[in-house]
């Protein structure tokens, strides 16, 4: 089996389970499935982008792939982190 055909049905894969993800942000019944959510969406967009980058045969994506995680990771918590205590930033000086 050729490499690029796995890779292209490895991109349509994880294309459809981010439409799934999709749809559980906007319908799901609880707040934490909808973060949750948005950060499988993210994981789905670094793979996307790794899976594009082995298609292309360059590693200028990768760059970018690295970011959009940091970013996603970064968001989760400070979601997490409003859900639990209501700020994000703790103003308390004690």
């Amino acid at each position: 089996m050729n490499l690029m055909l796995v890779v292209d049905i490895s991109i349509i894969a994880v294309a459809i389970a981010n439409l799934l993800c999709f749809y559980r942000v906007i319908v799901g019944p609880t707040v934490p499935d909808k973060v949750v959510a948005l950060d499988t969406i993210g994981v789905n967009i670094v793979a996307i982008i790794a899976l594009f980058s082995i298609r292309q045969g360059t590693m200028l994506y990768l760059d970018a792939a690295l970011v959009i995680a940091i970013l996603a990771f970064v968001g989760t918590v400070a979601i997490a982190k409003y859900l639990q205590r209501g700020d994000i930033i703790d103003r308390d000086s004690n």
